[in-house]
């Protein structure tokens, strides 16, 4: 399908690393500034940019229902994993995605990054998967999930499987078990969180966070290391609250 053409690389940059394995670019402590655009001129975004993300999801600027609908359930896919990367690129055909607004967007890959990238309240939760969807014209959506410390999460455990069988392992899993009972979200306009920090991605974070024991978390964070970039200036933007 054309839009896969059109975010390939959009695809690689929204991720908690890109696809190759010696990429210029890597997450810092979460605190201090990256300053990604001075290594490397095609990052400037990343330090000029006005929509960065993440961002602190707090003051919201309106409290509303966004109008949004998941179609996930069981899924196949493949493995992808390199310094700093966790991420399953999933199999195209199989009518997976999320609908926002009147914008229909097509599951491409779910990543993860320890700790969870946006903040609550200065709070960041130890883990969250990003679902990075695009649309057919090529706009980027984001879904992310928070993961708290609780009961072990059944859909982590048919990824930490297969994480120990390596880059490329293909596998199936119920991405509903990764969602709260019911999906409802902060949404604003942001970035990518990773070079080239691309602008104009349609970010949907999740306000309910998802158990996952405490060793899931540990063993994601010693597979990810720090994967959380420092918390983004809003200058200005709408941010809506779920009720």
């Amino acid at each position: 399908m054309k839009y896969l053409a059109i975010t390939a690389a959009l695809s690689m940059g929204v991720s908690g690393a890109a696809i190759a394995q010696d990429k210029d670019w890597k997450f810092g402590d979460g605190k201090t500034p990256e300053r990604w655009g001075q290594l490397n001129a095609d990052y400037a975004t990343c330090d000029i940019g006005t929509m960065q993300s993440p961002i602190d999801l707090t003051n919201p600027d309106a409290i509303g229902s966004v109008r949004l609908a998941t179609n996930y359930g069981q899924a196949t896919g493949k493995l992808s994993l390199s310094k700093e990367k966790v991420q399953i690129d999933f199999d195209q055909g199989q009518n997976k995605g999320m609908v926002s607004g009147n914008k229909t967007f097509n599951l491409l890959q779910l990543h993860f990054h320890t700790p969870a990238e946006h903040a609550v309240n200065g709070m960041r939760y130890p883990l969250v998967g990003h679902f990075v969807h695009a649309t057919s014209k090529g706009e980027l959506g984001v879904l992310g999930i928070f993961f708290t410390e609780g009961r072990a999460n059944p859909a982590l455990d048919s990824l930490l499987r297969a994480h120990t069988q390596g880059n490329g392992t293909a596998l199936a899993i119920d991405l509903d078990e990764f969602m709260p009972e019911t999906v409802e979200v902060y949404r604003y306009m942001g970035s990518l969180t990773t070079p080239p920090c691309s602008e104009g991605v349609n970010w949907h974070v999740a306000n309910v966070p998802v158990e996952a024991s405490k060793d899931q978390i540990a063993r994601l964070a010693g597979a990810l290391g720090p994967t959380a970039r420092t918390i983004q200036d809003r200058n200005g933007r709408l941010l809506v609250a779920p009720r």
